[in-house]
């Protein structure tokens, strides 16, 4: 009856979680008949209602979706179908209670959220295997279905139930051997916690010990990518080979490693929010909004960089802001223009999807006020025409983005286990003087911001990844690398950054890069680890700053400052390029620098102010690739790139504010939407919160 489209549609695919059974009346076709005016090609359906397609015990209802289908088949909309695993229907929960998740020992989460079991126990894993096979064995054949969601943002919970911890245990016999390995390893004699039998292991809630959390994080990671893998297993069995399989990432899971994760799916998927209105405004520096959301525009370009950095490649937008995404007391809808602006920076940095959660603004449920494309009134109004708008600017480009790679000037490190082992036990401390947990994040993303700032682009890698590419390659295709608080490091690791260096990249080196080994157990040498005679400095004391510090630096701007941290950095044959203004800290070197082989390292020991953030990178990038469309370009105005399947390099231009800018151009280009060919020289003009897409001639 039907014929099943591409397995690669060409274009961005464009849309929102869509969910017909939410609405409390019939408005399928109006529904879909809006969003094929407003663009849409995509939606995503299903993944949340596993009580409406087994509302009893072994009770089946699967026909209710297949309209909803039909008719969006029918329009040219293609589905991604989820599997319901994360919302467990009350049958389920009354019938097993025993599935329940223990945050902590012998303390179930009580019922009446989501994700609150122990997705480990078979008697789960019976019942989510069941629903699984029921719903994809009857949609996998439907034309409009182009892939699945297994289950939704994995990883919520680190699961304390017995059987898990049992199995911890199991693991941790299989890696060490014997308890006196452990003992050794994990240096248990301290505080009398030496084990004489596996037996006599404490449990992770009474846990006081780093080596301990970080084996224990990396296991409950583990059980999420294991999880998830059985589930793409099982939806493979009835899937066809045009049809994709995923999971949406929430990235601050805490039981999250995204590059193991993704390794048995076949694209990347997450799902990104961001505060808006003046959290978006480049003239301004603000606080997160919320727990779920970045602040900034560097923070917006870090987490579609965070997405690209998964698979190294282009990745789907599975949720993101439709208008303010929180409780009823967070209401930030964007501004206009800003919704175009923020999904073409997504784009910009790889993202092959932008869908919207979600499609209408529920009257019910925690998620009321998690505002849609449609409002509670169901009438379409600005958000929509906005939205719409955009939706004809992504048709007009068409086929143009196909294979896009975005570019990079800088590439920047990201450790999972570093995260898990500053979320244990922080470097840094909050403004009222907490202990940070988000410590990783906030170093990491200060370097990233300082790239953003100074109108360069980065390319995020994990460690394991740039490893693979080699020291040789990584340096002629990324001649910059920035490994920004690389806490947990193997000797292996260490020597690749070095041997880096020394084949031609300029290397920095944030602070508590390789302080740990992969045990995280603090190195019994000079700091920084393996690299002190490459580095040409060496630290052996470290202070926190409650407040900034100015520096002493002809190389630095005046206004450029150290905060929350200093090493000792003591410069043995590295150039001093920024030194503490202060009378004991300033014995020691802020920011040093040596030649090692064909390349450099840059010592950097402190958490950089934006200031110094953007003159560093400046420093070692002085001609971005952006220099190449918009030499003069200043912020609030900034551009991304990269190259489309052709070897085309394509420009986005973004104003983010409200004073109007004109930026003019050193290239031949053609407007993207409209086709119009603009030639070097041209003065582009870039309304508040604007952007324009531009091809390479």
């Amino acid at each position: 009856m039907f014929s099943r489209p591409s397995h690669r549609p060409t274009g961005i695919l464009f849309g929102a979680a869509y969910y017909a059974e939410y609405h409390r009346d019939e408005r399928t076709e109006t529904d879909l008949d809006l969003m094929v005016d407003a663009g849409f090609t995509v939606i995503r359906v299903g993944e949340s209602v596993w009580s409406t397609w087994e509302p009893r015990d072994g009770e089946f209802d699967l026909d209710w979706l297949q309209p909803v289908l039909d008719a969006a088949h029918a329009r040219g909309i293609r589905v991604i179908l989820g599997t319901p695993t994360y919302a467990v229907p009350p049958w389920l929960q009354s019938a097993h209670p025993e599935i329940a998740g223990e945050t902590r020992t012998g303390q179930p989460v009580p019922w009446g959220g989501r994700q609150e079991v122990d997705f480990t126990h078979p008697a789960f894993r019976f019942h989510a295997e069941r629903i699984i096979r029921a719903v994809v064995s009857r949609y996998a054949d439907h034309p409009a279905v182009i892939g699945f969601q297994v289950d939704n943002e994995p990883g919520l919970l680190l699961l304390h139930n017995r059987g898990t911890f049992r199995r911890f245990v199991r693991r941790l016999e299989a890696r060490y051997g014997d308890v006196d390995t452990l003992n050794r390893e994990w240096g248990l004699t301290y505080w009398s916690h030496r084990i004489a039998d596996w037996s006599e292991l404490w449990t992770p809630d009474g846990n006081t010990l780093p080596e301990y959390d970080l084996a224990w994080r990396r296991y409950q990671a583990d059980l999420t990518t294991e999880f998830i893998a059985w589930q793409a297993d099982i939806v493979r069995e009835y899937a066809v080979p045009e049809q994709f399989v995923t999971t949406c990432i929430a990235y601050p899971r805490r039981a999250v490693a995204d590059d193991d994760l993704v390794r048995t799916l076949d694209i990347t998927a997450g799902n990104p929010y961001y505060a808006m209105q003046d959290h978006l405004d480049a003239a301004q520096t603000l606080p997160p909004a919320s727990p779920w959301t970045t602040s900034g525009v560097a923070g917006l370009f870090r987490q579609a960089d965070r997405l690209f950095s998964s698979k190294q490649s282009r990745f789907l937008v599975t949720e993101t802001d439709a208008q303010s995404i929180g409780g009823p007391d967070f209401n930030l809808p964007p501004y206009p223009g800003q919704l175009a602006q923020s999904a073409f920076a997504l784009i910009s940095r790889g993202a092959a999807m932008i869908e919207y959660w979600h499609w209408h603004t529920l009257p019910y449920g925690t998620e009321t006020y998690w505002g849609g494309v449609l409002p509670h009134s169901l009438e379409p109004g600005r958000i929509y025409d906005e939205v719409g708008e955009l939706g004809g600017r992504l048709r007009a480009i068409g086929a143009a983005l196909d294979g896009f790679e975005p570019d990079a000037d800088v590439a920047m490190l990201w450790s999972n286990d570093s995260r898990f082992a500053f979320e244990f036990s922080p470097p840094l401390v909050t403004s009222d003087g907490a202990p940070d947990s988000g410590a990783y994040t906030r170093i990491f993303d200060t370097f990233h911001a300082g790239v953003i700032a100074a109108g360069a682009q980065a390319r995020i890698l994990h460690i394991g990844q740039a490893r693979e590419i080699g020291a040789r390659a990584l340096a002629e295709r990324f001649p910059v690398l920035i490994a920004p608080a690389l806490y947990i490091a193997a000797d292996a690791d260490l020597d690749f950054l070095r041997d880096y260096a020394d084949a031609g990249g300029r290397l920095v080196l944030g602070i508590r890069t390789g302080y740990a080994d992969e045990e995280g157990r603090a190195r019994v040498e000079a700091a920084p680890p393996r690299l002190t005679e490459a580095a040409g400095v060496g630290y052996s004391e470290f202070s926190n700053l409650r407040h900034p510090l100015g520096l002493r630096s002809d190389v630095f701007p005046a206004d450029a400052a150290a905060t929350l941290w200093a090493d000792g950095l003591i410069a043995r044959d590295a150039e001093v390029l920024a030194g503490y203004d202060h009378p004991w800290f300033g014995t020691f070197a802020a920011v040093a620098e040596r030649p090692h082989g064909a390349g450099s390292i840059t010592t950097v020991g402190t958490v950089p102010s934006p200031e110094l953030a953007a003159a560093l990178v400046a420093r070692l990038v002085p001609h971005p690739l952006a220099d190449a469309l918009a030499p003069g370009r200043a912020l609030p105005v900034t551009v991304s790139s990269g190259r489309t399947e052709t070897g085309a390099r394509a420009w986005f231009v973004f104003n983010w504010g409200w004073e109007p800018q004109r930026v003019e151009i050193a290239a031949a280009v053609a407007d993207a939407v409209t086709g119009e060919s603009l030639a070097a020289g041209t003065e582009l003009s870039l309304p508040a919160w604007s952007t324009r897409t531009l091809l390479e001639q």
